[in-house]
């Protein structure tokens, strides 16, 4: 199907970077794209706002050894699967420089949006870096061909703050308690649903004419 022809698609999804969930998500999403002008309304919601900057052994979030092993194999299945590459989960950032600086480089548009989403991703699952560092920041932003004048913005403008804010009363208001959450139409995904299930959803969404997203 050519650019032209596919029909445009409004998604809510409410994720942080730091959720390897999310990562897989990411990349579930996108194969929408095959089939749908998909645009994106991002909700960032930080995870573990209590995480130092230095970050943390996951071994420090709280989950039961068991649970956690459980997650985890679930979490290298979906790995292979969608063939992403994963350094493994052992050490957690915090993830709010990094959801500042996405929030801002949403207001110039997917071409340089897009290229920074996917590297903080990249940066934090296949690199195992700290995205809670502003040095490592500024070399995925480097990478991404974010400008210096975009990275300083996004730390000292105070409207991306009021935007997290405004994620979080969302989140509360419609329910959210997992990310990633994906809102397709009228219908709520919680999780990193298969990408058969993200479809479905989509068709539903364009049959019923409820293709658009919560925020719009």
């Amino acid at each position: 199907m050519s650019a032209a022809d596919r029909p445009e698609l409004r998604v809510t999804v409410f994720s942080d970077y730091i959720c390897p969930f999310c990562y897989i998500g990411n990349a579930r999403l996108d194969r929408l794209r095959e089939h749908f002008d998909l645009k994106v309304n991002w909700c960032f919601l930080e995870i573990h706002p209590e995480t130092p900057a230095a970050g943390r052994p996951v071994s420090e979030l709280g989950y039961e050894p068991e649970h956690w092993l459980q997650m985890m194999a679930v979490l290298e299945k979906m790995i292979k699967e969608e063939a992403l590459p994963y350094a493994g989960h052992v050490f957690t950032a915090n993830s709010h420089l990094a959801l500042l600086l996405a929030e801002s480089l949403k207001e110039e548009g997917a071409e340089t949006f897009y290229p920074l989403h996917r590297q903080l991703f990249t940066s934090y699952f296949a690199d195992a870096a700290n995205i809670g560092d502003e040095a490592v920041l500024a070399r995925a932003a480097r990478v991404a061909g974010v400008s210096r004048q975009s990275l300083e913005r996004a730390w000292t403008d105070e409207r991306y703050e009021i935007c997290l804010k405004q994620y979080r009363a969302l989140a509360h208001e419609l329910g959210v308690t997992a990310t990633p959450t994906f809102f397709v139409g009228h219908e709520c995904l919680n999780g990193a649903v298969p990408a058969a299930d993200l479809l479905a959803a989509a068709n539903r969404a364009q049959a019923s004419g409820a293709a658009t997203d919560v925020g719009g």
